[in-house]
């Protein structure tokens, strides 16, 4: 039997096997103990899929793991197959290197293979930037895979399998020569890879004109939706780095660090009843590129309390959902600006039978979130649930900032609690 008919085989013998619907059995296999179905999903993903993939996950979600268990299964089911695998610099290839030359040599592996090809599974030649298997099935005279560096030299060379791993790092977020040169090499990479064949980037953003915005089909999973850290965990996580640090290393968001009002990581409460009683606030935004933001907030002598929504659309399709929460957290009445819509949005939220209250506004919007918001800030504590964008927007303003209608919202809030009577 040829290998290349034996790996249809072993391709057909997977398409219906328990491993393949949740791979992450196989890296639970050969050592890595901690995965999850997701995980599973994202090798799933590398191994099957048919178009380009870009995987987008916080630090510690296990992605180098995951790949190195792909591309272990890739050089056994696809040996006619070659890749090129591409790390910010040289001497980050061989770390990878080593995980997918045990992964083979695992029990698991071996029997897996032999089982399948009725051969052992056996290392050919193996180095800090190489690898072949004895299964290698092709007249190319280049390695089974080949590790390079973004820098390195690519002329001449081709794979039908291109994976990039974290080539895009802390250098590409503080310079801006940095990100360039890393989407010019990455451009480069088009070049080399076979026709019909993948290109696959698993890593995490740093900057919003980094090398990322020219990848396609982006599969996003931030700290709150992987399941792998508990909310305690975050809180120790934010509390451990800069706002703009945690924001683009968990939250897959960027946030500046230079410029910023607000440089010290927010605090949270999970005691919804702390609201209750308390006020809301809209920012509408009635098209364009603007947003809506909603605020509940309620004073308890020198600590004030938040809860913030954000949404990028018009106004009218999220009035309900910011009335629902209103109700939920008892705040009301529910303030809005007049000057904009000639008091259309408060008329709105009393034909729902609820307590609109209009007001002018004229002061400064810096000078409001400056003199408010500000000030506030070392005594506001969020209720957890609050949008990761209405912070990152006010974690992200400057005086030049492009939006900030939470900040802005908040501010009115704070502006609130300021100014009233309270007991």
């Amino acid at each position: 039997m040829s290998r290349k008919t034996a790996a249809g085989e072993l391709r057909q013998k997977l398409d219906v096997s328990t491993f393949f619907e949740h791979m992450e059995q196989i890296g639970i296999q050969v050592g890595f103990k901690d995965m999850k179905p997701v995980h599973g999903e994202w090798i799933s993903e590398m191994v099957s899929g048919t178009e380009d993939y870009t995987l987008q996950a916080h630090r510690g979600a296990f992605k180098s793991c995951c790949l190195a268990v792909a591309i272990s299964l890739l050089l056994v089911m696809y040996p006619d197959r070659n890749i090129i695998f591409i790390r910010k610099a040289d001497s980050d290839v061989q770390e990878m290197m080593g995980m997918v030359s045990k992964i083979l040599r695992s029990d698991f592996f071996q029997h897996f293979v032999n089982s399948c090809y009725e051969q052992p599974l056996l290392i050919k030649s193996e180095g800090v930037d190489h690898l072949t298997t004895s299964l290698w099935n092709s007249p190319m005279g280049a390695d089974q895979l080949q590790g390079l560096g973004l820098k390195s030299s690519i002329t001449g060379k081709h794979a039908y399998y291109v994976i990039t791993d974290d080539i895009c790092n802390l250098s590409d977020r503080i310079s801006r020569a940095e990100r360039e040169r890393t989407k010019l090499q990455y451009d480069e990479l088009q070049n080399i890879r076979n026709r019909g064949g993948r290109i696959i980037n698993l890593g995490t953003p740093w900057h919003k004109e980094d090398v990322f915005s020219r990848m396609p089909n982006i599969h996003r999973y931030d700290c709150y939706h992987t399941g792998l850290l508990t909310k305690e965990k975050i809180d120790e996580l934010r509390a451990s780095m800069s706002p703009s640090l945690f924001a683009a290393n968990y939250e897959l968001l960027h946030i500046a660090a230079e410029d910023a009002f607000f440089d010290t990581s927010p605090r949270f409460t999970d005691d919804a009843a702390l609201l209750r009683d308390g006020i809301s606030h809209i920012d509408a935004s009635y098209g364009g590129r603007d947003y809506t933001a909603f605020t509940c907030s309620r004073r308890h002598g020198d600590t004030l309390y938040l809860y913030g929504r954000l949404w990028r659309c018009h106004v009218d399709k999220v009035l309900d959902a910011c009335i629902a929460e209103a109700d939920r957290l008892l705040c009301w009445p529910m303030y809005c600006e007049d000057n904009g819509d000639k008091g259309f949005l408060r008329k709105e939220i009393r034909s729902r039978d609820r307590y609109g209250k209009g007001y002018t506004e004229s002061q400064n919007k810096v000078i409001k979130i400056t003199s408010y918001l500000r000030k506030w800030w070392p005594n506001i504590v969020f209720l957890r649930g609050t949008d990761p964008e209405y912070l990152n927007q006010i974690m992200d303003y400057t005086e030049q900032a492009e939006h900030d209608d939470a900040p802005d919202s908040a501010a009115v809030s704070c502006r609130f609690w300021d100014q009233k009577h309270w007991s």
